[in-house]
């Protein structure tokens, strides 16, 4: 029931209350949207943060409590190897061996540029500082062992890594051009060694799983600004490290779902329901046939075909 006598009129709406159009009437009823939306976003904020907390630092903690320094092998091995690395190439004789075994090249043949990505992640970038890029290494890696397991955190560090060298490499085939995408063949000259593909890939991949928003965004916005701040071939391939580790993220815990579906359609397959010779189902029926017991609708056993009773051309 409503009633409205004028603009300055009292007006009753549905739910029987009287609004008179002061606005201590209408700051009486306004205001109590805005604070709980405010609140539920409130709640939700530090739902995310908690969650964040736990499978970032808490589970990781409890983790290496119980498994003890064991549960960093490889944190340690990809610190001491880069130390190792850095220690070699001081001397002229070190650099060419380094070099040798793990500096990687666009325009290196390909089979040879697989061989060496493995050793080219201990091997430090030439351009970056070795110890604060240690630090970094050994948290990613250690973080990731936790959380990941090895066989994981190996399986990802290499794939990111090994994404950026095969796009770098279609970026050149393609030559200069294409909306900024495409690179001059003498980028296929410049070393691309070191570890800071896979620690991008590490941290993003475990923003992804653990579902850490603000991992996320430190770590991708960082690559986004590094680009745009100073675009050289690591910006363009830490952005692809970190698309790749993002997609792996979204694949995570459903391998065997994805191996089940394509064992099913490789094979042929399909389970179909089975149901006992003799068993009677509710099929539709012509219009010409009546059934007095369903109107319709049909009883017609199994065993026996109801297109063989069709008195009609089916």
């Amino acid at each position: 029931m409503e009633w409205d006598h004028g603009p300055a009129g009292y007006r009753r709406g549905a739910a029987g209350a009287v609004d008179d159009g002061s606005p201590a009437a209408a700051s009486d009823a306004g205001p109590g949207r805005p604070v709980a939306a405010r609140v539920r976003v409130a709640r939700f904020v530090v739902r995310t943060l908690r969650g964040e907390w736990h499978g970032i630092v808490v589970d990781p903690v409890r983790r290496l409590l119980r498994r003890g320094l064991s549960g960093l092998s490889l944190a340690f091995v990809a610190g001491f190897g880069v130390i190792l690395f850095h220690a070699i190439a001081q001397r002229p004789t070190g650099a060419t061996a380094v070099r040798i075994l793990g500096g990687v090249t666009a325009d290196l043949p390909l089979w040879l540029a697989l061989l060496r990505t493995p050793v080219s992640l201990y091997v430090p970038a030439l351009d970056l500082p070795v110890w604060a890029g240690i630090t970094q290494l050994f948290l990613a890696f250690a973080l990731a062992e936790l959380v990941l397991g090895r066989a994981r955190t190996l399986l990802v560090s290499y794939a990111t890594t090994l994404a950026g060298t095969l796009t770098v490499r279609v970026m050149i085939a393609l030559g200069p051009g294409w909306c900024g995408f495409g690179l001059p063949p003498r980028i296929g000259q410049v070393l691309d060694t070191g570890p800071s593909a896979a620690v991008v890939g590490l941290f993003t991949y475990l923003a992804v799983v653990r579902r850490a928003p603000v991992v996320f965004t430190l770590t991708g916005g960082s690559m986004v600004w590094e680009s745009i701040a100073e675009p050289n071939l690591a910006g363009r391939e830490h952005l692809i490290a970190v698309s790749a580790a993002i997609v792996l993220g979204l694949f995570h815990g459903r391998a065997s779902k994805v191996r089940q579906l394509g064992t099913a359609l490789l094979s042929g397959a399909v389970p179909l329901p089975r149901h006992p010779i003799g068993m009677t189902l509710p099929v539709p029926v012509s219009s010409g046939r009546t059934d007095p017991s369903a109107p319709g609708v049909g009883r017609v056993p199994l065993h026996e075909s109801p297109v063989d009773d069709c008195r009609e051309p089916c």
